[in-house]
């Protein structure tokens, strides 16, 4: 069996080690990666890796900048289909680390296991947070499985829990969305429970590679024309905050200690630094990664709190003015309507009275003719 994973990568370096390394012990065969025009050392590192001898390695460069992640995602997974002969394809971001969930198993000894009638199905994705720091991977920080519900997520900033990601048979003509939320190859049937798999996603490592991924992003999707996110899109949204100079105090409320964390809706979950320890991996055991102090921490987060305030007020404010606008479009056009009928009606009420005056018109003309009649016979008597 060959298992492929496809990576668009761009400026990862702090967590590209740890996710190489990761998914190798997970048992993969095919690493199809993309690398976006990094600078921050993550060519350098999928160079080297692409010398491996256990894996095979497709590295390819796009240096391009326009939120082409669909595009390009799809050219890998087909490519994984038809060049390395994948049975299976999962396509991930640097950031996410695919697990079974019974950890017995490895992510290949699933996929030994699931029948390929699946076809495709979607997997979980779990955010992992912790202390905030200002660099660093986090790998061993970010221990804990947040589990905030919606309304706890949006008093932080956050819309809505990670949306799943979506794992697919080999398929040579696949199509894979934006985001590598959905593909194109249908579900056949259900994974069964014991062959299950979760994502553990790792996307607020530190305050210097969040800065960096959302200024990217920001300007990536305002040179593609053909992307147009709303407002509200959480990627267009930090990046005004980043511009405002407040994304982060804002950024300090997905973070927790320990201490809040064990108090609260998170559940501890140190699976991914016990596998790379275990494979050996360089990116655990490196040092400590400073948190953010409490008294700066308490700073940033009485002011992103504030701020959170402030946009939902905001946000409330447009949907009022949007629904105001709505109603007054919708009574404009009643009342349009209305208007329209009372034409409508005086049209018909002038073609009756046309209609009863061309009668009358024609009752005078019979009864003068008719009187003439009477006339003449009078006369001939």
């Amino acid at each position: 069996m060959q298992l492929a994973v496809t990576l668009m990568v761009r400026d990862e370096a702090d967590v590209l080690p740890a996710w190489l390394d990761h998914h190798v012990a997970q048992g993969f065969d095919v690493f199809v990666i993309t690398d976006n025009g990094s600078v921050d050392g993550t060519t350098e590192l999928l160079t080297v890796f692409a010398e491996r001898d256990d894996v095979t390695v497709d590295l390819r460069h796009d240096p391009v900048h326009r939120k082409q992640q669909g595009t390009v995602v799809t050219r890998m997974a087909r490519d994984a289909a038809t060049t390395h002969h994948a049975d299976w394809v999962v396509n991930a971001d640097a950031d996410e680390f695919i697990l079974a969930v019974d950890r017995t198993r490895t992510v290949r000894q699933v996929f030994e296991r699931l029948d390929p009638v699946v076809g495709a199905f979607t997997v979980p994705v779990v955010n992992m947070t912790g202390r905030l720091a200002k660099s660093g991977a986090g790998i061993e920080r970010l221990h804990w499985r947040d589990e905030r519900s919606v309304d706890e997520l949006r008093a932080i900033g956050l819309i809505a829990p990670p949306t799943t990601n979506a794992v697919h048979v080999g398929d040579p003509n696949v199509t894979v969305v934006q985001g590598n939320h959905q593909v194109s190859v249908a579900n056949g049937a259900p994974v069964p429970d014991e062959l299950r798999l979760e994502v553990l996603h790792l996307p607020w490592r530190s305050w210097k590679q969040y800065k960096h991924r959302v200024e990217v992003s920001g300007r990536a999707y305002e040179a593609n024309p053909d992307l147009t996110p709303s407002p509200r899109h959480h990627g267009m949204r930090d990046y005004r905050l980043l511009q405002d100079g407040v994304l982060q105090a804002v950024f300090s409320l997905r973070f927790v200690t320990d201490a809040e964390a064990a108090a609260g809706p998170f559940t501890r979950d140190d699976t991914l630094a016990d596998i790379l320890s275990a494979a050996g991996s360089s990116s655990v055991g490196q040092g400590t990664e400073p948190p953010v102090g409490p008294k700066e921490m308490a700073v940033l987060q009485t002011t992103g709190r504030a701020v959170v305030r402030r946009d939902r007020r905001i946000e409330a404010l447009e949907d009022e003015v949007r629904d105001g606008v709505a109603t007054a479009d919708m009574l404009r056009s009643a009342v349009q309507h209305e208007r329209d009928r009372a034409e409508a009606a005086n049209r018909r009420i002038a073609e009756v009275e046309s209609e009863l005056e061309a009668m009358r018109a024609r009752r005078v003309v019979r009864i003068a003719d008719r009187a003439s009649e009477l006339a003449r016979r009078a006369r001939r008597r």
